[in-house]
């Protein structure tokens, strides 16, 4: 199937255009960029263009930042294209819900995707998680601004998600592996005084059976990323690190080269499927507790951040 890419930053080189490359389901056929290009590839300046002009792609992965990503994907919706959506899908739940609604009501395929849930070990972590009982759960995001998002301003500014960027690459896991539905119930974010959006915060959450779950996430790291969700149960303690590619049962992991190569590979293999039997994905839990965090969030004033 022909495929367009639309928004070519930092993500689309490093990640959608090699598992597209890679991939025996897709042609990338075009790209969408005010700014960027692919060698051999097609390129357009405006969606409108595209859509009117290349009929024959019937696909778009948009890679934008999630403010101007609804009516890039309403006019493709419209247009009769299946849409594929980079995280978070858009900078509002209630967005997302009329995307859903349009995609419907225009019988094409929508998807949200997550592709932190792609991490090699998700799938065991949620296996063993299945029959434990949870006491504690611990989520420790942190990393360094700077090196992933190198002078992009959009991510500070007002529906960029700041820290949230990240951190809710760590709640789509968390709302993967757990098996029983938890909510937030406090929030602490801390807000640089010349940005609009956090750099660090801290959130609590319910569990049913009164497990202890916290979330801490630092933008500010000065070493090595640490992304780390670890879960202590009646049946032993479980540490699923880097990200979802590495899984540690009471001390003991696999030898496994620990990776996160096939997240985007596993993304587009299931956007064909939901292409090729005409289904939509629209999990929309991970931006629900973001929009909880900002509405219960304590307000902290941090000093200013300059890149």
């Amino acid at each position: 199937m022909q495929i367009a890419l639309v928004g070519i930053g930092k993500i689309a080189v490093d990640q959608h255009v090699p598992a597209l490359n890679d991939s025996p389901d897709w042609d990338l056929a075009a790209t969408v960029s005010r700014h960027g290009t692919v060698e051999g590839v097609p390129a357009y300046q405006d969606v409108d263009q595209i859509l009117e002009e290349r009929p024959d792609i019937r696909v778009v992965s948009l890679c934008l930042p999630p403010v101007p990503r609804f009516d890039y994907a309403r006019k493709a919706i419209l247009a009769g294209r299946h849409v594929m959506l980079e995280k978070p899908p858009g900078a509002t739940l209630s967005e997302c819900h009329a995307l859903e609604a349009l995609a419907r009501e225009n019988r094409v395929s929508l998807y949200a995707t997550w592709h932190s849930r792609q991490a090699d070990k998700v799938p065991a972590a949620k296996a063993w998680l299945a029959d434990k009982t949870l006491k504690r759960l611990h989520i420790n995001w942190r990393e360094d601004v700077r090196k992933w998002h190198p002078g992009q301003d959009w991510v500070f500014e007002a529906g960029g998600l700041g820290v949230f960027d990240p951190g809710i690459n760590a709640l789509s896991i968390l709302t993967e592996i757990l098996p029983v539905p938890v909510h937030l119930t406090n929030a602490e974010l801390h807000f640089p005084a010349n940005r609009e959006t956090p750099i660090a915060a801290s959130c609590t959450f319910h569990h049913p059976d009164g497990a202890d779950l916290r979330m801490d996430l630092d933008w500010l790291e000065p070493g090595d990323a640490t992304w780390t969700i670890e879960a202590e149960t009646e049946g032993g303690t479980m540490v699923l690190e880097n990200g979802g590619g590495k899984l540690t049962i009471d001390g003991a992991s696999d030898d496994a080269q620990p990776g996160l190569a096939g997240e985007y590979p596993r993304l587009y293999a299931q956007m064909a499927e939901l292409v090729q039997r005409g289904g939509t994905d629209m999990d929309l839990s991970p931006l629900r507790h973001v929009a909880d965090a900002f509405l219960m969030g304590k307000r902290i004033t941090a000093p200013d951040f300059d890149w």
